[in-house]
């Protein structure tokens, strides 16, 4: 019996970008077409099978050791996209400022579905949610250079609405307007998961 629910919601890819060099700036460069391979988007500076670990999982591994990158791509939801330039008080947010890889329209509460659900585009090629990004610092400068006055409100208005970090699970291309259909794990939310959390 299959363990991956392919589900009624598709949504389209409206927006593909890569950082080239993170180290110099975290804005992504737009892009059409993006390559897939196990090491991630082709041309991506967050790409590789491996990363130090970072703030994110200090609870696990002092920060620096070298772990598995299940944090290949950053995807966001257009509609969260959208609510997180509203709260700013911006007409738009350009994706690139946040260093988006992809952003896709049409799929409900995206920055929630559950880890491990797949997205799969026409092609074939497939990213594994890992699980809910965190609103950060770091796009506040490429924001702020874009829309002076604005920076400092990406973090608490992305809360809740910054996408998702991701792996690719099978090889292909992605393309822009492409339809990608979400495919979840066939399994009951886990009882005990708010006691695990201390609520």
């Amino acid at each position: 019996m299959p363990a991956l629910i392919p589900t009624r919601f598709t949504g389209r890819i409206v927006w593909l970008g890569t950082v080239p060099d993170r180290d110099a700036a975290l804005a992504s460069s737009p892009r059409e077409t993006l390559g897939m391979t196990f090491a991630g988007p082709e041309a991506e500076a967050h790409g590789g099978l491996t990363r130090p670990s970072c703030s994110r999982v200090t609870s696990q591994y002092p920060k620096g050791t070298e772990i598995r990158n299940t944090r290949q791509l950053s995807v966001l939801g257009q509609e969260d996209l959208d609510a997180i330039a509203a709260e700013m008080g911006l007409a738009t947010l350009d994706p690139a400022l946040v260093g988006a890889t992809m952003v896709i329209a049409g799929i409900p509460d995206f920055s929630h579905i559950p880890p491990s659900a797949r997205l799969q585009g026409e092609g074939g090629a497939t990213i594994v949610v890992d699980m809910e990004n965190r609103p950060c610092t770091l796009p506040a400068r490429p924001i702020e250079n874009a829309h002076p006055g604005y920076g400092k409100a990406f973090k608490p208005s992305a809360a809740g609405r910054r996408g998702i970090t991701a792996w690719v699970e099978r090889e292909g291309t992605f393309r822009l307007g492409e339809s990608v259909r979400l495919h979840i794990p066939d399994q009951p939310v886990w009882a005990h998961h708010d006691e695990a959390r201390g609520i």
